[in-house]
Parts: structure tokens; C-alpha cells; sequence
């Protein structure tokens, strides 16, 4: 073997110009290999974090009426099915040790009513308790003017992407209450028109659900705020009071069921039926007290003056939800998982199913693995002309140096032998060339994620994963390049092995 490595690092030198045209080759497809790695984990983890979370989670639970899995993209205004025994579902989930947190949601179709007079607009509405929705996603939204919703009560979060539609398509400018509008985060074009600009500190949503027993409701416009990533697509999401949500979809509310009862009333629905005759006997109704103003008088034991319970604090998981968002503990694949939580899910009977995010994103999610998967084309495209170029030439340089492997053949060396002297020569390539080009790559990645590359445009912003540009090597993906490597070598250098092996010496005297 000694020999072999000796002969193989002396023939490399001998032939430096086929040798540095392998080594580029190598070195090239290497870099191109790693950077195409980082790229694809940098995709992955931008979409965790900016659509996982940042917009909808792991997963999410919807009912079990629920037909489409697309519950967040689909079109036509199509309702989303309610949920409405959600306490029982968080029960369950409390148990669930795959589940690390969740979010109960309303999300539905609405419309934006145009108090000027002119066409509604039709958006998708997302129901929230603020202070949940803040601890699921921490920090996913930017604050462009006013402020966020501190002592619940009713508001409105709008995204500038529906403001901006509304603006330039209807002339409508939604701005925070008791705030006029903020020009530095307006679009030129309404810019331009702002004096034409019907100014609204509130926004009346009507809702469509499948039994038509929705209403309008105003809500105050709290803030004009911006989706971190992908804000193009997401800008028609407004952030709505889970409570307002409900009035405007006509689904219970939780203050409708933790209403203020009387005690007297209480009292009557307590008494025995002698009790109530008692109320209509021969007593007199009303009678004289004090400075002769009538007091109520509702028999023995009972309490005049109608004093009021006091009013229990509003369980808003009392009313209902149209989905619950999961965050998934561990790293387990993300199907697999969900497969498992539907399982437990079916055995409670707590009529809901769980959707992967990638289903219930719909065209966004289904491009997003599309984008992915032709980045791994393209890198496999590459691993396959890496493959090809070196064939052809080591092909090449063993035909070229046939009077020397002849020669040697001559002189007893085996078919064997020639073959590892081959093999050793192209591992050596391929460990300093490759190896280079690995390192190459690495920093590469690291370059390119520190120049911070933004774009606008939401197909960029997938291919992205964000609105950053920012690849990612793991020490995984960097053991991924060296096996991608080690297998381009070891399928390059087949078929000229071959090739060499095959050389005889009467193959060198006849080419002399």
C-alpha cells in the first residue's frame, strides 16, 4: 500500500496538467455542493422560523367537520368549521407530552364593509386573546404606528398590507385611534392622493359563515403593525379581539355565557313551588316605606333592592374557536408526529384532527417544499456533471498514458495493482481539491449570510425563507458534503479503472 501512495503521489506530479484539471473539478463541485447545502437548511430554518413560528406553528388542530386541510388559505370564502368545546381540547393537551404549547384561534373569511359607499373587500380575520398570541410567537409582528392592545377590550391589528390595498384600490386610510396618518410608512401612491384619503380610526367587518348568522362589527384600529417575513402574504390577516371575532361570525361568545345575573332572580329560580305561591297571596305586594316610596316586598327570607351578583371574569374559552395552533416538542419528523398526536386525538374523542402547517398553508406550504425540492435537483445536478466531467477525464489521461501502464504491465505489475495506483491518485485529488472546496464553501456560507441579502417579492422571500437571505451549514450538512464527495470519487473513477486495468503491454508498443 506504501508503494502504491508512493507511486500514485510521485504519477500526480508527473501529469500536474491533468491532475490541477481534476483537482478544479473537484474543488468546484465541492463548493458548489456545500453552498447548494447551506442553502437548502438555510431555506428550512427561515421557513421554521418565519412561517412556524411566526404565523401558524408546528401544527394545528381543527375539527373533525372540517373538509379541506387548507385552513388558512383557502379561497372562495369558504367558512372554517367552529370548535366548540375547546376547555375538554386543552384538558387533553395539558397531557400530551409531544406538545409544548398551543394557541386557540378563530380564523374566517370576513368582509370589510366600506362606509363611503363602496365595494367591500374580502380578507381572512385572525380571533385572538393578544396575550396569548403574544407568548405562541413572542415578537412576529413589527410595530408601524400606534401600540399594541394592552387591557384587552375590542381592537384591531391591521397589517400594511391590506392598509395599502385599501388605500390605492378604495381610498380608504385605516390609522390608529386619536392618531393621524404616519406618511414616512405610507406607499407613494397613497402619498400622492392623501388628501383625497377617507381617513377611518375604525373598521367594520361583517363575517360569512356556512349559516348566514353573521353581523357587522366596528372595532377600534389599535395599530398598524407589519409581518416580519412574508408580510405581502400574511398582510391580509388583521388581528381581531377573539370576542369581536365571535360577534361578527355569530358564534357564542364568552361574555354572552358569563353574563350578570340579579340575585333576586337568582333567588326566584331557587325557591320552592310553596315559595312562589307564597308570592302571590294575600300580602300586599307593594308596600309604604319610609317617606312613603314603595319598596318591593318578594316574601320571607328574600332580599329587596335587586342587588346585582358580582360579575365573574369572562372565560374566554367558554365561546368558540375555529382552530388551536401547536408547537411540537422534539425533533421527530414532522408527519410522523402528527400521525402519532391524531392517533391520541381520535382515541379522547375529542372531535378535532391535527394538519401539518405545510397542508394547512396550502399553496404557500406545497411551494415551499417545491422550492425545496428543486434545490436538492439542483444539487444532485451538479453532483451528476461532476460525476460525468471527471469520468471523461481520468478516461482520458489513463488512454494518455498508456505506454506507461504498459510498460508497467510489462514489468509485472497487475491489473490490480494499476487499479489501486488509479484509485490513490483520485482519492488524493479529491481529499485536497474536495477538501478545499468544502472549506471554500463553508466560508461562502458564512460570507453570504453576513451581507444580510433582503428582497421584497414573496417567491424570493420562500426561496429565502424569510425576507433575509441567511444559508445555514450544520455540522451535519458539512458531514453531508464530505459523503457527496466520497461518492462522486467512487462513482467518477469506475469506469476509467476499468479503462486502466484493461491497458497490456502490447497496447504499449503499438501506440509507441
Amino acid at each position: 500500500m506504501r508503494l502504491i501512495a508512493t507511486i500514485a503521489w510521485r504519477n500526480l506530479f508527473r501529469h500536474k496538467g491533468k491532475s490541477l484539471i481534476i483537482g478544479a473539478i473537484l474543488f468546484l463541485g465541492a463548493l458548489l455542493m456545500t453552498a447548494g447545502n447551506g442553502v437548502i437548511s438555510g431555506m428550512d430554518a427561515g421557513l421554521q422560523r418565519n412561517i412556524v413560528e411566526g404565523f401558524c406553528g408546528d401544527a394545528l388542530l381543527v375539527s373533525d367537520q372540517q373538509e379541506s386541510d387548507n385552513v388558512f388559505l383557502e379561497m372562495m370564502g369558504k367558512p372554517v368549521a367552529p370548535i366548540n368545546n375547546y376547555k375538554a381540547i386543552d384538558s387533553a393537551l395539558h397531557g400530551m407530552p409531544a406538545v409544548a404549547k398551543w394557541l386557540p384561534m378563530g380564523k374566517n373569511f370576513v368582509l370589510a364593509l366600506n362606509e363611503d359607499g363602496g365595494m367591500a373587500d374580502g380578507l381572512f380575520a385572525l380571533g385572538v386573546d393578544y396575550d396569548r398570541y403574544r407568548a405562541f410567537f413572542g415578537d412576529n409582528l413589527r410595530l408601524v404606528q400606534g401600540a399594541f392592545p394592552q387591557q384587552g377590550g375590542p381592537f384591531v391589528l391591521i397589517p400594511t398590507g391590506w392598509r395599502k390595498q385599501m388605500g390605492e384600490f378604495y381610498g380608504v386610510l385605516y390609522t390608529p385611534e386619536g392618531q393621524p396618518p404616519d406618511t414616512a410608512t405610507l406607499s407613494p401612491a397613497i402619498r400622492k392622493r392623501l388628501s383625497e384619503m377617507s381617513l377611518r380610526q375604525s373598521a367594520v367587518y361583517m363575517g360569512m359563515n356556512a349559516d348566514n348568522s353573521t353581523t357587522d362589527v366596528r372595532v377600534p384600529v389599535k395599530a398598524v403593525v407589519k409581518y416580519r417575513s412574508l408580510n405581502t402574504i400574511w398582510g391580509n390577516f388583521p388581528i381581531i379581539d377573539i370576542e369581536s371575532y365571535r360577534q361578527c361570525l355569530g358564534y357564542f361568545s364568552a361574555a354572552a355565557q358569563t353574563a350578570t345575573v340579579k340575585q333576586s332572580n337568582l333567588d326566584l329560580f331557587a325557591a320552592s313551588d310553596a315559595s312562589l305561591d307564597d308570592l302571590f297571596g294575600a300580602t300586599d305586594l307593594v308596600a309604604s316605606h319610609g317617606g312613603g316610596r314603595p319598596a318591593a316586598v318578594l316574601g320571607a327570607g328574600s332580599l329587596a333592592g335587586g342587588r346585582e351578583m358580582a360579575r365573574p371574569a369572562v372565560d374566554l374559552d367558554a365561546g368558540t374557536y375555529n382552530m388551536v395552533l401547536l408547537r411540537l416538542r422534539g425533533s421527530r419528523v414532522l408527519d410522523q408526529a402528527v400521525r402519532s398526536l391524531n392517533r391520541e386525538l381520535e382515541a379522547r374523542r375529542l372531535g378535532v384532527r391535527a394538519v401539518t402547517w405545510k397542508k394547512a398553508t396550502g399553496m404557500i406550504g406545497s411551494m415551499a417544499v417545491l422550492i425545496k425540492g428543486a434545490l436538492f435537483v439542483f444539487v444532485s445536478f451538479l453532483f451528476l456533471i461532476a460525476i460525468i466531467i471527471i469520468i471523461n477525464t481520468l478516461s482520458m489521461a489513463a488512454i494518455e498514458r498508456t505506454p506507461e501502464i504498459g510498460m508497467m504491465r510489462a514489468v509485472g505489475a497487475r491489473k490490480g495493482f494499476i487499479r489501486w495506483m488509479f484509485t490513490a491518485e483520485t482519492g488524493v485529488l479529491a481529499a485536497v481539491f474536495g477538501g478545499a472546496g468544502i472549506v471554500a464553501g463553508v466560508a461562502a456560507v458564512e460570507v453570504v449570510a453576513t451581507l444580510r441579502i433582503t428582497s421584497e417579492n414573496d417567491m424570493v422571500q420562500l426561496l429565502f425563507g424569510g425576507d433575509t437571505f441567511r444559508p445555514l451549514l450544520t455540522a451535519p450538512d458539512i458531514v453531508l458534503a464530505v459523503l457527496q464527495l466520497a461518492l462522486v470519487t467512487l462513482l467518477a473513477v469506475i469506469y476509467p479503472l476499468r479503462v486502466a486495468g484493461n491497458i497490456t503491454p502490447l497496447d504499449a508498443v503499438s501506440r509507441d
